[in-house]
């Protein structure tokens, strides 16, 4: 099982509920994060400075998110404490991925390291690429259904718009990331991943299994 924490408390309870890793979700994330113990946004703690407070609490492996975008944010996460990192905007520009061409173009284009929170999307707080549509709903004194109300409500306008090729219009889910993707093929992105990650890395992942092995070694004395 695994659990999404965006506070240290957040994972203290996912620890106390038995979890079997924890992901370590900050707030350069995009789309909506997974927040329980407070509002999304009380929750606001950057990936740099969750990992560690996370990964000194916990003894299950921490999976590091939000705007790790390439080996340099993998190797990061490592050197902060986390065991796997999880990555998704720089997915969703790959051609493989089920995001609309328009949504794929507008990640590879120049706004898209303007990303920005709303709850003008769905009604709840969550991180997409700055466009008119947001603009437009983040402005002050714009009412904002609840969810789901605010989220059918866009998604009508939605759907016209990405027929008429108006990304503008349209939600555009991003991490802070987002403006580090050159994912065209998943299989190419992900072999070049591992090669950067690989020549960088070794220092760290001596590191980060030491850690581990002194994790482990103290949860079997205490038990």
């Amino acid at each position: 099982t695994i659990g999404t924490a965006t506070t240290p408390d957040e994972a203290a309870a996912l620890k106390e509920a038995g979890v079997d890793a924890i992901v370590a979700s900050g707030f350069e994330a995009g789309g909506h994060r997974g927040s329980f113990l407070r509002s999304a946004e009380d929750s606001l703690t950057g990936t740099l400075s969750l990992v560690p407070q996370i990964a000194d609490i916990v003894d299950v492996p921490v999976i590091a998110a939000g705007g790790i975008g390439d080996a340099r944010g993998v190797i990061a996460a490592m050197a902060l404490g986390a065991e796997a990192v999880q990555m998704g905007t720089v997915f969703l520009a790959c051609e493989e991925s089920g995001a609309s061409l328009l949504h794929r173009q507008a990640l590879r284009g120049k706004k898209a390291g303007h990303t920005a929170l709303t709850k003008g999307f769905t009604g709840r707080l969550a991180r997409g690429i700055y466009n008119r549509l947001l603009e437009e709903l983040n402005w002050p004194g714009t009412e904002i259904l609840p969810y789901p109300l605010q989220r059918a409500l866009v998604r009508n306008l939605a759907i016209p718009a990405e027929a008429a090729g108006r990304s503008d219009l349209m939600p555009l889910w991003a991490g802070q990331s987002a403006n580090l993707s050159t994912c065209t093929d998943v299989m190419a992105f992900l072999t070049s991943l591992v090669e950067e990650a690989s020549e960088i890395a070794g220092p760290v992942i001596q590191w980060s299994a030491a850690r581990r092995e002194k994790q482990i070694l103290r949860k079997q004395i205490l038990n």
